[in-house]
């Protein structure tokens, strides 16, 4: 998945105010610069510390509940207001807030993310690491009230399509944890947003989700969820040489030699496509790694320490590479 990354100079974070004022409901599709703000959102904990680390979006929360649920497609939530799959959360982050009478703490040493470090941790999240790449360019330590960073589009998918043309809400949990070392002893102020992205319709279609075709699907709902994932497939590990984000999946894949020797050995290709329009999954290495079709040499099942590809998803596979792999078009049965 992606994040987009919308900067503002210094002096237009320090320009953010504590005061939780509504905005137009517009402002979340014409994000730019510095958002206005719609809610200061807390995050939980005792009232006395929980201003040290807020959280700022343009999306109107009441009473700054820190659980914020969208449709797909709702422009006063989703920021890219489309059906796609997806929801589009803007979030920044403040430190030493100012909104709650309650919290008259200052003085911020230290922020940080969960599951922000792309080092094989299976949580790990593209959007959390541009959070806190954004709490990086904090000086911290600060004592500067309400100094917020700019906004990071956190992108929350739906779950699916499954069998059925069904979805199921996504969520994501965005956990902060906030250090002062400025007052006598340590405090800490730990918060937590939750987002959830709930599906637009109760039947979902793969083809207006996916619209480019099977390949897309595999892609976003396999290779994207699965494979290219800290520690697998993406660009930092490239575990087996193999790259399976997209832009380079295509390529790195299809008729494309593998490096396991005993693979190699039987003639297979990582995806093999005999003529325009014919493949062949059995000489496939991918194919028999994600079925779990392993003989000895030949490594373990993908996605690995991950549970199995579900079986309708391992059939999308087989029925794309036996039609020859296309990079674009629906494949008769993956739709």
């Amino acid at each position: 998945m992606s994040s987009g990354v919308v900067r503002g100079g210094r002096g237009a974070r320090r320009a953010w105010t504590g005061i939780v004022a509504a905005v137009a409901l517009a402002a979340l599709s014409t994000l730019a610069g510095t958002p206005a703000i719609g809610a200061i959102i807390g995050g939980g904990g005792n009232p006395a510390t929980d201003c040290l680390g807020v959280f700022s979006t343009p999306i109107v929360t009441p009473g700054g509940i820190p659980n914020i649920r969208c449709k797909d497609g709702d422009s006063s939530c989703d920021a890219d207001g489309i059906v796609n799959g997806e929801c589009v959360f803007p979030i920044a982050i403040c430190a030493n807030g100012t909104s709650d009478a309650r919290c008259t703490l200052n003085g911020v040493s230290t922020m940080s993310i969960a599951h922000s470090a792309d080092n094989g941790d299976p949580k790990f999240d593209t959007s959390f690491q541009a959070l806190q790449s954004q709490i990086d360019d904090l000086d911290l330590p600060s004592t500067t009230a309400d100094d917020c960073t700019s906004s990071i589009n956190v992108v929350v998918k739906i779950k699916g399509p499954f069998p059925g043309h069904r979805c199921r809400s996504g969520r994501k949990f965005v956990q902060m944890s906030t250090r002062s070392t400025f007052l006598a002893g340590d405090k800490l102020d730990g918060d937590g947003l939750r987002l959830r992205c709930i599906p637009a319709t109760a039947e979902c279609d793969p083809q207006d989700l996916f619209p480019t075709g099977t390949f897309e699907r595999i892609q976003k709902q396999i290779f994207n969820e699965n494979c290219a994932v800290s520690g697998c497939h993406d660009s930092q590990s490239q575990t087996g040489g193999l790259l399976l984000e997209a832009g380079s999946s295509y390529d790195q894949t299809v008729n494309h030699d593998t490096t396991n020797g005993v693979a190699a050995g039987f003639g297979w290709k990582r995806i093999t496509v005999l003529s325009p329009g014919l493949g062949d999954p059995q000489t496939s290495f991918l194919f028999h790694k994600i079925a779990g079709e392993l003989g000895p040499g030949l490594g373990a099942r993908m996605p690995f320490h991950r549970k199995p590809l579900p079986k309708f998803l391992q059939n999308i596979v087989e029925l794309w590479i036996a039609a020859g792999a296309p990079d674009t078009g629906w494949v008769s049965g993956t739709d």
